[in-house]
C-alpha cells in the first residue's frame, strides 16, 4: 500500500514539474547541505527542530514573490507529509536558519510554520521546492500545501527544488 502511495506522489511531483515546462528554473541552495545530500540532525526532530538556511538564485525580473512548500513524498501516510508552507517571502532570495518571516500556513501537523525532518524509518527524501510568483498572495493562515498549490495556479514563473535526504540516528 505504501508504495502505491509513493508511486501515485511521484507522478504528481512528475506532473507538477511538467506543467512548469518552458518555464525558468530557480537555483536552491543551502549553506548546510548539498542537492541529494544528508540534511544535519540540527533541523530534525533529533536537534533543535529549526529551518535550514537556503539562498535562492536566477529569480525572474517579473516575480513580485517567492512561495516555498517543503514536502516528504517517502512518509508512510496517504500523499506523504509536508512540513513547510510559506509564501509573499521576499525576492532577496535569502532565507535564514530559523526563519520566521513571510506568511507561513500550516504543515502537516496542522501548525503554522517548520516542523523538521523526523522520518519513522529508513532515509526519507525531503523536497525544498520554490516558487516566483508574478503576484503576492492574500491567503488565510491556515492554508495548507493543497491550498497553497491552487492559489498558485496562474502564477508561477519559475521554480526549482532542492531534495536533501535525512535518516533518524536513533
Amino acid at each position: 500500500m505504501r508504495t502505491l502511495f509513493t508511486l501515485m506522489t511521484a507522478f504528481v511531483i512528475v506532473g507538477l514539474v511538467s506543467s512548469f515546462a518552458g518555464k525558468s528554473s530557480l537555483d536552491i541552495t543551502s549553506p548546510v547541505f548539498k542537492n541529494d545530500g544528508m540534511i544535519p540532525a540540527k533541523y530534525s526532530c533529533e536537534g533543535a527542530d529549526i529551518s535550514p538556511a537556503l539562498q535562492i538564485g536566477k529569480i525572474p525580473a517579473g516575480a513580485k514573490s517567492l512561495a516555498l512548500i517543503l514536502h516528504d513524498p517517502d512518509a508512510p501516510m496517504p500523499g506523504g507529509f509536508t512540513h513547510w508552507v510559506m509564501w509573499n517571502m521576499a525576492l532577496d532570495g535569502k532565507i535564514p536558519e530559523n526563519y520566521k518571516g513571510a506568511d507561513q500556513g500550516n504543515n502537516g501537523m496542522k501548525q503554522n510554520g517548520y516542523k523538521g525532518m523526523c522520518p519513522p524509518t529508513g532515509t526519507h527524501h525531503y523536497h525544498f521546492m520554490v516558487y516566483a510568483l508574478d503576484t503576492k498572495l492574500t491567503l488565510d493562515k491556515n492554508t495548507d500545501k493543497a491550498g497553497l498549490e491552487k492559489a498558485m495556479q496562474g502564477h508561477i514563473l519559475a521554480s526549482g527544488d532542492l531534495v536533501g535526504l535525512y535518516k533518524k540516528a536513533k
